[in-house]
């Protein structure tokens, strides 16, 4: 069978640990992060390694509190993003201090990538489904379309709302075999007696609740890579003079490989709940979810042994 690896964007922690930083923030019953769920579950999909990106200035920090204590369940491997990681003939834009999103964040992987690979935040809880999922599509052997094959966990919005005030999803236009035609950003989606909405100030536009939406747990083949290498500069390119916030973010870039006919994204559905700390106000409700789930042996507590 491939060897598969699970990327864990992980540069947008802070560069002193502790209290304050939501991606260390323990809300398992025994003190868990929400990387340890997600890592755990990937493998027991059967993903061998994990990648993470982060930035070099926390590289001591990360491996003493996160990494060396992974590497005795997983592989682990190291990429760095740097705002100074820019193709030959660009340089760093005066005042530019914004990570350049997603997209250079994994593209600073592309030594260390070489198996298919799914893609997750440091600080959002999947579920194990999407995991079983993207992996279970990333060995399996398809028939060659001369397109870029890609795989999208695709959620039920109303499994992904928070309690405590509006999120911004992205809803999943699909076509009849289950294929990505467009993703609609919708900001603001507030949970609703009826399900879910969109808050527009002065109005409620109400919401399919069964829509899936993307949460950005994304699955690729290695060639993926080149199309952020070639993509990459040609992004750069078009950002106008002044802007130095722009991003080369990843649903933009499957965007564009859609819309050009360069690449099939199919969605597979997942009923798991997602969770994260938007708000402070969700650590409670985020914390009694993972008692709940060990109450109903889902995971084990402590969840892995050191």
């Amino acid at each position: 069978m491939k060897k598969t690896a699970l990327v864990v964007l992980a540069a947008g922690i802070g560069s002193r640990f502790g209290g304050g930083i939501k991606q260390l923030t323990p809300l398992g019953p025994s003190g868990e992060i929400i990387m340890d769920y997600s890592i755990h579950d990937a493998a027991e999909a059967g993903f061998d390694k994990v990648i993470f990106i982060i930035r070099k200035d926390i590289e001591e920090d990360f491996r003493r509190i996160i990494g060396d204590r992974m590497s005795r369940h997983i592989e682990v491997a190291y990429a760095f993003q740097d705002l100074n990681d820019l193709p030959e003939g660009f340089a760093l834009p005066e005042g530019r201090t914004k990570p350049w999103g997603t997209g250079q964040a994994l593209l600073a992987a592309r030594d260390v990538i070489k198996e298919p690979f799914a893609v997750v935040n440091a600080d959002d809880y999947y579920g194990k489904e999407g995991f079983k999922l993207l992996h279970d599509a990333l060995v399996a052997e398809e028939a060659d379309t001369g397109k870029e094959e890609i795989y999208m966990a695709g959620f039920v919005l109303k499994n992904t709302l928070s309690d405590n005030g509006g999120v911004t999803r992205g809803i999943c236009r699909l076509d009849e075999n289950k294929l990505l035609v467009g993703i609609d950003e919708t900001k603001n989606i507030v949970k609703t007696e009826d399900g879910a909405a969109e808050d527009l100030g002065d109005r409620l536009k109400m919401l399919d609740p069964e829509s899936l939406v993307s949460m950005n747990m994304w699955g690729f083949a290695p060639s993926f890579v080149e199309r952020l290498k070639t993509g990459f500069p040609e992004f750069l390119a078009s950002v106008p003079e002044g802007d130095i916030k722009a991003e080369y973010l990843l649903p933009t870039i499957v965007d564009g490989l859609l819309k050009a006919g360069e690449a099939e994204v199919h969605v597979l559905r997942t009923d798991d709940h997602w969770f994260g700390v938007t708000y402070k106000e969700d650590r409670p409700t985020v914390e009694q979810a993972f008692a709940k789930l060990v109450e109903e042996g889902v995971y084990k507590s402590p969840l892995m042994e050191d």
